[in-house]
């Protein structure tokens, strides 16, 4: 099968119209990538787009080795076998500053999960810790010597060392950022706050960024903002268009 023709494609980023599984199926290696940072249908709430493509983790994996994959954990859970062959690493939280719930017996929803997996070993997975100024520490820029008492066995054994304080901290797990509510151009948009720190960790300037699902196409403006290439598969002609328009004004929501 010869491969499809571009639905929109700039010096960075190129979309396809079309069905994700098929081209992931059939052309993995024109959709090679570093990393896919995806959102895809969770298959909980009752629009018709929203049903969850069965098996697309596996057909993704002949396409990169990381992967950040937004969802709730009944979503994960549910799905959970689609996933095999995939090593989890770790989790962050986007909370939300609003949130909604179908059911008044629960408590109030303000989060979701991006689950970072991985394939083959983690040492050849790029990886770049992220990084913020550090709003509490007393500590001065420079050499600090680090002693522990006694021993931490969950962690092993933990002796003094010293490390170069730059007057920052790893970013934290559960990252707060605005919802897309009144300006979204799709129902489920991510913020670019929360996506630009995904894809900076994850690819290095110049490389590729997957979005097998990209909606309104925020994956592929932001990564392209941030100096990296993307590509996108969206089956909805409807918001491959929109991503389209979007993409062709140069990025209008990248990160603050």
């Amino acid at each position: 099968m010869s491969p499809p023709a571009p639905y929109y494609q700039d010096g960075q980023v190129t979309l396809y119209c079309g069905n994700s599984l098929e081209l992931l199926a059939d052309h993995a290696d024109l959709l090679a990538a570093e990393a896919i940072v995806t959102d895809p249908p969770y298959g909980e709430i009752s629009l018709a787009w929203d049903v969850w493509p069965d098996g697309w983790p596996g057909l993704a994996a002949a396409a990169a080795k990381s992967m950040w994959c937004f969802g709730s954990m009944k979503m994960f859970l549910r799905h959970f076998d689609d996933f095999a062959g995939w090593r989890l690493s770790q989790d962050i939280v986007w909370q939300k500053h609003a949130g909604s719930s179908p059911a008044a017996d629960r408590f109030r929803r303000v989060h979701e999960y991006a689950l970072h997996w991985y394939r083959g070993k983690w040492r050849e997975i790029y990886k770049e810790p992220q990084r913020e100024p550090n709003p509490v520490s007393g500590m001065k820029v420079g050499s600090v010597s680090h002693r522990r008492s006694g021993t931490a066995p969950h962690l092993g054994g933990l002796g003094p060392s010293t490390y170069l304080y730059d007057g920052t901290r790893l970013v934290h797990s559960v990252i707060p950022a605005r919802s897309m509510r009144g300006r979204a151009l799709h129902p489920t948009e991510k913020p670019p706050q929360i996506l630009a720190p995904l894809i900076r960790y994850s690819c290095p300037p110049g490389r590729v960024i997957l979005d097998p699902f990209p909606g309104s196409g925020s994956t592929l403006a932001v990564a392209r903002s941030l100096g990296r290439r993307a590509i996108g598969i969206e089956r909805d002609e409807r918001y491959a268009e929109i991503a389209a328009r979007r993409l062709s004004k140069h990025d209008p929501n990248g990160p603050a």
